[in-house]
């Protein structure tokens, strides 16, 4: 069957699986049976950590066999509508409805209508009410669920937090409850800390559509859900037996997560309040992990990940031993955005004795002001020294990250990161006759919720579509490469984001209208979406307002472990300052 659907199929490797590493648990003996869907291209989802956790953690698991599923690219889709095929797992090319449950790792908003194509494919039906107990339970998890509900009509339940933590548990009272109906299986897996389950809560709202109440319908269900987190991250699972891939993905390497969480309170980030609180692993952990790994697949490069890596206790410590242990054996040891500080020191020179691809630095704003408001602790001096040694040391590539469409945001604050960009590059022009390629990424600041952020409004269209052209005016193209993320995406990702129940029923006629991959701009229809919006008598310029402090927002029932009282406090300090 498999040679007959993939015949002049681009990228066959995408959907064959057997790679290095894969699992081989039989599938007709396991007691559970876990379908793991990605809504991307297999590309992007081999490249997720998360992902290869819970795969390894789940095959891992007696009794449980879990198979992989990614979103199929149009020409896969187009074959297998027209052959009328159900989409297919990698390991066993299996059907989607003969799993028991599906899980789905949610980490960006665009990817929400791949989601459903991928249920639509395997022949199930979209809307969780409209599945009896004879379809597969559908869970979603992942970065985009701090605020599930504009997803609410298509998961029977969400796993609020490190999925890691609540899989096992879930998937075992699961096992010991599959007998009963839908409704009290739902009611029983409610009660796990962690699930949350949209169906058992009422949603109110009033004239102006703002929430009026949010609570839940049975007195056993919890009006507030706490996110789970893996309390010993020094002990918690990492998979060493990593697969290696059959074609080249986006980041292909090992990932070694040293770290989970952040210590800097930079007041738009919500990945701080996804992965709080701060846990690092250990120095010879890590050094036994990256051994076990190489020696399972042979990776030329090793990225050491997490929020902020340089942040890490041991992190000169770490370093050293692992460029000193791999430096006979070419592999290469890479780190992601650093501090300016960190290029000082010791650090300093370690960092210059690795391969010299580049630097990425994030000031974020050029103004001082911007940077206050954003909370961003970046000191100007001792950037400019570090940007000095990381020229002096070889480095000619560097990136800048740039947001716009801040609160209080002036043309001085735009022309703020044009002069830095300038200074930026006649630095190179001091310390070498060549010139520096310095890549400029602008993106738009979406107030993201579990952040201060969250009561801010968002810029619209037409103000994001401004600065991005008077920064195109400002900044000499011919000397540097600037790249604005796409303005639509930026504003349906806002919208998404900050969006209640109401936006499933957009979500729905968008799919219906054909959406597909909207994180890709070769696929991206902004039509589609406006079509979708006017359909569902929905106005998306709703989202983007800005909120009082006590107004219930949608996100409100999740308790992620921040105080929102603390949250309002920095928002205050935001607004406040000139």
């Amino acid at each position: 069957m498999l040679d007959n659907i993939l015949f002049g199929i681009n990228k066959p490797g995408r959907y064959i699986g057997q790679e290095w590493n894969v699992s081989r648990k039989d599938f007709d003996q396991a007691e559970i049976k876990f379908g793991l869907c990605f809504p991307d291209l297999y590309e992007v989802g081999m490249s997720n950590l998360g992902l290869r956790i819970i795969y390894g953690i789940l095959n891992n698991a007696s009794g449980v066999v879990c198979e992989r599923f990614f979103a199929p690219a149009a020409d896969l889709e187009k074959v297998l509508r027209e052959q009328k095929c159900s989409i297919f797992s990698l390991e066993s090319q299996k059907n989607l409805r003969d799993f028991d449950l599906i899980g789905f790792s949610l980490g960006y908003e665009l990817c929400y209508t791949n989601v459903l194509n991928i249920l639509d494919l395997g022949g199930i039906p979209l809307k969780a009410s409209e599945r009896d107990a004879s379809y597969p339970l559908i869970i979603g998890g992942g970065p985009s669920v701090l605020n599930p509900e504009p997803m609410h009509e298509f998961f029977d339940l969400f796993v609020i937090g490190e999925a890691e933590e609540v899989i096992l548990e879930l998937i075992y009272r699961y096992k010991e409850l599959r007998a009963s109906d839908k409704q009290g299986l739902l009611l029983e897996l409610s009660k796990i800390e962690g699930v949350y389950v949209p169906s058992l809560y009422n949603v109110a709202y009033d004239l102006e559509g703002k929430i009026s109440s949010f609570e839940p319908k049975f007195i056993s269900v919890p009006a507030k859900i706490k996110k789970r987190f893996v309390q010993d991250f020094n002990q918690s699972y990492f998979p060493t037996q990593w697969l290696v891939p059959n074609i080249q993905v986006i980041h292909d390497r090992i990932t070694l997560e040293i770290m989970r969480g952040c210590p800097n309170r930079c007041r738009f980030c919500q990945a701080k309040a996804q992965y709080f609180p701060l846990r690092v692993r250990s120095k010879e952990n890590l050094l036994n992990l990256a051994t076990q790994t190489y020696a399972a697949t042979g990776y030329e490069e090793i990225s050491l990940c997490g929020l902020s890596v340089s942040d890490h206790p041991q992190i000169e410590e770490l370093l050293g031993s692992l460029i000193e242990y791999f430096k006979d054996k070419a592999v290469g040891i890479s780190l992601p955005s650093i501090k300016p500080k960190d290029m000082v020191g010791n650090l300093a020179y370690l960092i210059s004795t690795i391969k010299k691809t580049g630097f990425t630095f994030a000031p974020e704003a050029g103004s001082e002001k911007m940077r206050n408001i954003l909370g961003k602790d970046f000191d100007l001096d001792v950037f400019w020294q570090a940007l000095k040694t990381a020229y002096l040391n070889g480095y000619q590539h560097v990136k800048l990250y740039f947001m716009i469409g801040l609160p209080l945001e002036e043309d001085k604050d735009l022309d703020s990161i044009s002069d830095f960009i300038q200074e930026a590059s006649e630095l190179r022009r001091q310390v070498s006759s060549r010139p520096a390629e310095v890549n400029i990424s602008i993106n738009t600041l979406i107030p993201k919720p579990h952040t201060a952020f969250q009561w801010c409004g968002m810029q619209d269209l037409a103000g994001i579509k401004y600065k991005q052209d008077y920064l195109r005016a400002k900044i000499n193209k011919r000397r540097f490469k600037l790249s604005f993320h796409n303005l639509q995406m930026s504003i349906l990702e806002g919208v998404f984001s900050r969006g209640d129940r109401r936006l499933s029923q957009v979500i729905l006629a968008a799919f219906n209208k054909g959406a597909r991959f909207d994180a890709w701009d070769e696929h991206f229809s902004f039509a589609k979406w406006e079509a979708a919006f006017n359909e569902s008598g929905v106005d998306h310029n709703f989202y983007l307002k800005g909120r009082s402090l006590d107004e219930i927002l949608p996100w409100d029932f999740l308790d992620i472990g921040i105080n929102k009282d603390l949250l309002a406090a920095e928002f205050n300090k935001l607004i406040a300052i000139k």
